[in-house]
C-alpha cells in the first residue's frame, strides 16, 4: 500500500487473506473467518486504504481449482468483513476501484468452471458493493478474465472476456469465440471491441488476456495474450485503437491460460514487467526481456504489485507465496515466512510425535512434526520427501521412515535414497497414470500397499512385485459426455479413452485375497 508503507495484503488459495506490516517479514491471517478460502482478487481504494474488496475463487482453469462465494469488503483495513454478492460467480479474478471514488469498482466475474451460468462478464458498482450492474456480457459461456480502470480518466475502463471451461476429465479445457478485449470511454455505460492487430479465435485460437496499463502514459497499453497453447505481448500506444505485437519470446508470457499478469512501472513506461514461470522485465517498452526473479528460489508467478508512489517497492506471488523488495528487485524478502503452501493429500504417519506427509503446489513435498523438540514447529522440523506435488504420500505402517508416493517412488528417511517401485506394465501401452493417482496402504495388513491407474495393483513386498488386480475401471466406451455441451465438436473432444481411478478406500476388515 502506498499509503502506509510495508503493509501488504496477499490472498491464497483456500488460505485466506493475509496482511504483513513489515515488509512481509512477518504474515498476519485476516480472513479466517469467512465461508471461503479461496482467493482470486485483492484491491485495495486507493483514496481510502481502509477499504479493503475481495473476489473470492482461483479465477482459473485448471483441473484442480477451487471455486468461491462472490465478493467481500472491509472498511477497516482487514479487521472485520462484509459479504458483498456475486455468490453465483464462482471464480473472481480481478476487481478495479476508481482512484478517486473508493464506492466505485469493476468486478471480473470468470463464472463457474464446469458448465454454463449467467453470473458472468463485468460487473460495476457505484455504491461500495452495495448493489451491482452487470455492464459488460457476452454469454453464458463467457467470462472476464480482468478489468482496469484508466488512472488519468476514470471514466476509461478496459476489459477482457475468456470463454473457457474445464472438461469432465484431467487436463481438458475448452475454448471458444467468445475471448475478446473491450474498452469503455463512459464509465461502462457502452462497450466496444479492440480487434486491430489482435488475434482472433477462429484464425489463431485467441484465449486469455491479461491487461497493463502505463500510469505516467495512460494511451500505452499492453496484454498478455494466448494464443493456443502459446502466449505473446502486444503493445498499443494509441490507447487500444491498434496493437503490435512487441514480443516474440514465448516465455515472456509463457503458459498465458494460467499467467496473464503485465505490469507498468507507474513513472517509467518504458519498463515492463510480466509474472510468468519466471518474474520478467523489460526497460525498451516491451521489445526484450531479462528475467529478474525464478528458480531456483520460485516459481509459477501470478500477481505483481508495484507501488505507485515508490516504484522500486513492489510485491510479486507466485505458487510458493509472496516476497517484497525496496530496492527494485535487486533482493527479496523471503516466501519461508508465510505458511500459505496449497497441500492436495495429507497423511499421518505412525512415528511418536506423529508426522505429516503431503505434497505441495510447486513446492516439494515434505513431512512435519506434529511437535517439534523445541515446544514449537519450526523449520526444521519439516523433511522434503520425495512425492510429486499432487501425489499421495504413504507412509509405511511397520515403518514410518519409509514413504512410497507419487507414481509410485519409495523415500527412505535414513539413507535419503529414493527408488522407482513403479509396476514395470505401467510403462507399457494400455495403462494411464496422472499427477494425483491414489497411493494407499491396507489397514487391515500393513504389508499390503494399493496403487490405481485405471486399474488397481497391489503389492506386499515394498514395491518389488506387483500383482494387478483389477481389470479397466474405467468407461470401455469412444463417447465424449453429455456435460460437454456445445463443445462435443470441438479438437479438445475428439474421442479417447481418458479414464483413470482417483481414488481407493481399502476395507478396514480384508486385505483380500494373498493375505499372509
Amino acid at each position: 500500500m502506498s499509503q502506509r508503507p510495508g503493509v501488504f495484503y496477499i490472498g491464497a488459495v483456500n488460505g485466506g487473506i493475509w496482511r504483513t506490516d513489515d515488509y512481509g517479514r512477518t504474515w498476519t491471517p485476516i480472513f479466517d473467518d469467512q465461508p471461503t478460502g479461496s482467493i482470486g482478487a485483492i484491491a485495495v481504494a486507493p483514496s481510502n486504504p481502509d477499504v479493503i474488496y475481495v473476489g473470492s475463487g482461483e479465477g482459473l482453469q485448471r483441473p484442480d481449482l477451487s471455486t468461491g462465494d462472490g465478493v467481500y469488503k472491509s472498511t477497516d483495513a482487514g479487521r472485520t468483513w462484509k459479504h458483498l454478492g456475486l455468490r453465483g460467480g464462482q471464480q473472481i479474478p480481478q476487481i478495479a476501484v476508481d482512484p478517486r471514488d473508493p464506492g466505485r469498482l469493476f468486478v471480473a466475474v470468470l463464472g463457474h468452471p464446469y458448465g454454463p451460468n449467467e453470473e458472468r462478464g463485468i460487473f460495476r458498482s457505484t455504491d461500495g458493493g452495495e448493489t451491482f450492474q452487470r455492464v459488460l456480457y457476452k454469454d453464458p459461456d463467457t467470462g472476464a478474465a480482468d478489468v482496469v480502470i484508466d488512472p488519468a480518466n476514470p471514466a476509461v475502463v478496459y476489459a477482457a472476456l475468456w470463454e473457457s471451461r474445464q472438461a469432465p476429465w484431467e487436463n481438458g479445457e475448452f475454448s471458444g469465440p467468445g475471448s475478446g478485449l473491450y474498452k469503455s470511454v463512459d464509465g461502462g455505460a457502452s462497450w466496444k471491441r479492440l480487434t486491430k492487430g489482435l488475434p482472433d479465435f477462429e484464425h489463431d485460437g485467441l484465449g486469455r488476456i491479461g491487461i497493463g496499463i502505463a500510469p505516467s502514459r495512460t494511451s500505452r497499453l499492453f496484454a498478455t495474450v494466448q494464443v493456443k497453447k502459446e502466449g505473446f505481448l502486444y503493445r498499443s500506444d494509441d490507447a487500444g485503437e491498434s496493437w503490435t505485437r512487441i514480443c516474440d519470446d514465448p516465455r515472456v508470457a509463457e503458459r498465458a491460460d494460467d499467467f496473464a499478469e503485465v505490469k507498468v512501472d507507474p513513472s517509467n513506461p518504458e519498463v515492463v514487467y510480466t509474472a510468468s514461470v519466471a518474474a520478467w522485465r523489460s526497460t525498451d517498452g516491451g521489445k526484450s526481456f531479462a528475467a529478474f526473479r525464478g528458480a531456483p528460489g520460485g516459481d509459477d508467478y501470478h500477481r505483481i504489485w508495484i507501488d505507485p508512489v515508490r516504484p522500486t517497492t513492489m510485491l510479486i506471488a507466485g505458487d510458493q507465496g509472496a516476497i517484497v523488495s525496496v530496492n527494485g528487485g535487486a533482493t527479496w524478502s523471503s516466501w519461508y515466512t508465510q505458511p500459505t503452501a496449497q497441500m492436495f493429500h495429507v497423511t499421518a504417519d505412525d512415528a511418536f510425535p506423529y508426522r505429516l506427509c503431503g505434497g505441495q503446489q510447486e513446492s516439494g513435498a515434505a513431512c512435519v512434526l506434529s511437535r517439534g523438540p523445541e515446544g514449537a514447529i519450526t523449520v526444521r522440523d519439516w523433511q522434503p520427501i520425495a512425492v510429486e506435488e499432487y501425489g499421495y504420500a504413504a507412509p509405511d505402517p511397520r515403518d514410518p521412515d519409509i514413504v512410497y508416493g507419487g507414481k509410485i517412488t519409495r523415500w527412505d528417511r535414513r539413507s535419503r535414497q529414493v527408488q522407482d517401485v513403479s509396476p514395470v506394465p505401467l510403462r507399457t501401452p494400455g495403462y494411464r497414470v496422472i499427477r494425483t493417482q491414489p497411493v494407499v496402504f491396507s489397514p487391515a495388513d500393513p504389508r499390503t500397499l494399493y496403487f490405481a491407474s485405471n486399474t488397481v495393483w497391489k503389492t506386499r513386498d515394498g514395491g518389488r512385485n506387483w500383482q494387478r488386480i483389477s481389470p479397466d475401471l474405467t468407461r470401455r466406451t469412444w463417447e465424449v459426455p453429455g456435460n460437454v455441451g456445445k463443445y462435443r465438436g470441438s479438437e479438445q473432444a475428439r474421442p479417447e479413452q481418458r479414464g483413470v481411478v482417483y481414488a481407493l478406500a481399502p476395507s478396514p476388515k480384508d486385505a483380500g485375497p494373498g493375505r499372509r
